[in-house]
């Protein structure tokens, strides 16, 4: 799990200076074509994934029995196939499979945003290429926050031992990756990994509140991918604007923003910087709201 750095006065001072050398270097805000609103009946096909999120806090113990509250009776037919992390040094994770939807389904625990905040506003934020063992013939270009890859590969070898063997006992050819906050960040990456593991299925990520994961060479990669992505942030939610762009950072495609309103609209292309997305509507930490980062999602409060 990421530790929470101490924000001292001399962080605080930088990352002022350097929140206004944003402002003077990014470009305006834009209206880009493209936006459109989620029907009612699109954003409740969502509504299983986002309990599978929050389920993804529940401790290893709860998933393996697929015991863990709300989370689970909302999503009562998945069947559960494995689940690891301490929540301490590898974040919780399960992988299972949803019998309904026809898919596999993998979960990764987030972290609170009182603790992912500090973290992400820190100066010293750095960019690594990916584990080269886990991404082979994946280029050094690609960057990603060190912390996030990290957490990816301390459960990736589990996590794709267990997937392989879901979809071979119910003979799947799907697999989705979910999860919030920081198990947004590490689904993400996961997503990738898979597919260039199992090159052979159909992998889509849904994942809620995430920040950032990568620079720009990341974040087309990703969107290169034959993959679906998903990433949707809630109303004035803080942590999808962090880490900066100005620290090198950029998002995938397939943001879809909550309005105050409740509409949910798609957001096209990478850090889309309409008045109607996530930078338009949250330019700087200091007009956020971290209270909306934990939802509610169509209803639903992450958490366990």
């Amino acid at each position: 799990m990421l530790a929470p750095p101490n924000l001292k006065i001399s962080t605080v001072l930088a990352l002022l200076a350097a929140l206004c050398a944003q402002a003077a270097a990014l470009p305006a805000l834009e209206k880009r074509q493209g936006i459109t609103p989620l029907s009612t009946t699109q954003v409740s096909s969502f509504r299983p994934y986002t309990y599978y999120a929050s389920a993804a806090y529940c401790t290893p113990k709860a998933t393996r029995a697929w015991n863990c509250g709300a989370n689970c009776q909302a999503n009562s037919q998945f069947k559960p196939v494995a689940a690891g992390g301490d929540g301490i040094v590898t974040q919780f994770w399960y992988v299972g499979y949803d019998p309904t939807l026809g898919e596999v389904i993998v979960g990764h625990q987030g972290t609170d945003g009182d603790k992912i905040i500090p973290a992400l506003t820190d100066g010293d934020i750095i960019l690594d290429p990916l584990d080269a063992d886990l991404f082979l013939g994946v280029s050094n270009k690609v960057l990603a926050h060190d912390g996030f890859s990290g957490s990816q590969a301390r459960s990736a070898t589990a996590v794709l031992a267990a997937v392989k063997s879901a979809l071979s006992k119910y003979g799947s050819k799907k697999v989705t990756v979910t999860g919030h906050s920081l198990g947004a960040a590490i689904g993400v990456i996961d997503a990738a990994f898979l597919h260039l593991q199992i090159p052979d299925i159909t992998v889509r990520f849904v994942g809620y509140g995430m920040p950032r994961v990568g620079d720009p060479e990341f974040a087309a990669w990703v969107d290169s991918l034959p993959i679906s992505i998903t990433h949707i942030n809630n109303k004035k939610d803080i942590v999808p604007i962090l880490p900066g762009r100005f620290l090198g950072y950029r998002h995938t495609s397939g943001e879809v923003h909550i309005q105050a309103s409740g509409e949910w609209l798609v957001c096209p292309g990478e850090d889309n910087t309409d008045s109607r997305c996530i930078i338009g509507t949250v330019p700087n930490i200091f007009v956020g709201d971290a209270n909306d980062h934990d939802g509610p999602y169509d209803g639903v409060l992450m958490g366990c």
